[in-house]
């Protein structure tokens, strides 16, 4: 009866309920308040923090965005120069051989499988820079390598040939020493060969009294 006291008289008047009634319509509100507050509060907004991974690469300040895919993956080397020469005579394996850059002719012998038992190395400079498109003859006379005279005391029997000899051969012309020989193979890389004797004169280091002095000693 206290509670039903306690009521407003509007609601007193009009409910006309009995003091269970009351009871228990009281309970029900006094629930439905503290569930509608649980529902409140955990329906707010709350800070989630994403969870480390452990090794993951953290952002560096200044840094640009990030990549993935194939713009992440580093532009493709450029492949290393090489030089292709011709190795042949007492060597295990002859052939036509591609080898890096810088290469030396010790290098390409090895490459050909080695020199044969026997050979004779003589006037062979194996410590030499190898030069693109040339030939390494091993053990076999200069005659037999390119077709062209054994040297002399006073010079080829035969014209030495400008697009077969090596740069040994060439060294053994007067007054061609390593340094012109390898400018005279140079040329005949860069420009496909000779085509005449008188191309001579374009390689640097070649004047007009050394050509006349080669020009009865070599041919294309």
């Amino acid at each position: 009866m206290a509670l039903r006291e306690r009521l407003p008289l509007w609601v007193q008047s009009r409910c006309g309920l009995e003091p269970r009634s009351l009871a228990a319509l009281a309970v029900i509100l006094v629930v439905a308040a503290g569930v509608a507050g649980a529902f409140f509060w955990t329906g707010r907004p709350q800070q989630v923090r994403a969870p480390e991974v452990v090794g993951a690469a953290r952002p560096v300040l200044g840094a640009g965005p990030s990549l993935s895919g194939p713009e992440a993956s580093p532009a493709a080397a450029p492949s290393a120069p090489v030089v292709v020469v011709d190795v042949g005579g007492k060597v295990h394996r002859p052939g036509v051989l591609t080898l890096p850059e810088g290469s030396r002719v010790a290098d390409a012998l090895r490459a050909a499988g080695g020199v044969r038992e026997g050979a004779d190395l003589t006037g062979l400079n194996r410590a030499r820079v190898l030069m693109d498109g040339e030939q390494v003859v091993v053990g076999v006379p200069a005659a037999a390598a390119s077709g062209t005279g054994v040297a002399g005391p006073s010079g080829p029997a035969q014209p030495l040939s400008l697009n077969a000899a090596t740069v040994e051969q060439l060294d053994s012309l007067p007054g061609v020493g390593p340094v012109l020989a390898r400018h005279i193979l140079e040329h005949r890389v860069e420009h496909g060969g000779f085509r005449s004797v008188d191309e001579l004169r374009e390689v640097d280091g070649i004047g007009d009294r050394r050509f006349a002095d080669l020009e009865p000693l070599v041919r294309p």
